[in-house]
Formats: structure tokens, C-alpha cells, sequence
């Protein structure tokens, strides 16, 4: 029963893709997203950068060489 169902909805859905790619196939524009998170991110990127900073080791200082 269910068969020609799915039948019917996969021919739709595979026509539908065949079609989207077609060169005469409608365009839609993409709209810009605002930035809502930005301020919190750079200030995340900040404190991680800060924290890097700190955690990470210094080099060995090397003894003078004589020659």
C-alpha cells in the first residue's frame, strides 16, 4: 500500500533536484545574516588568546657560547 507512495514522492523529489540544475533554474539571493554573536566571540577569542599566552612555555635561554 505504501508503495506507490513512496513511489510517487521519490520521482518528485529526484525531478525536483535534476531540474534545480539546470541553467534557466530560479535564483534566490542569499540574504546577510546579522552579527549578532560577534562582540561575545572577539571577546572569547581575547581571554583564550590571553590564556594561551600564559600557559604556554618559554623558551630555554641558551648559556653564551665562547669561541
Amino acid at each position: 500500500m505504501e508503495q506507490p507512495t513512496g513511489f510517487v514522492s521519490a520521482v518528485d523529489a529526484v525531478t525536483r533536484h535534476v531540474n534545480s540544475a539546470r541553467p534557466d533554474a530560479p535564483v534566490r539571493a542569499d540574504r546577510p545574516r546579522p552579527a549578532r554573536l560577534a562582540p561575545a566571540r572577539l571577546a572569547a577569542a581575547g581571554a583564550l588568546r590571553r590564556l594561551a599566552d600564559r600557559i604556554q612555555p618559554r623558551p630555554v635561554p641558551t648559556a653564551p657560547r665562547c669561541s
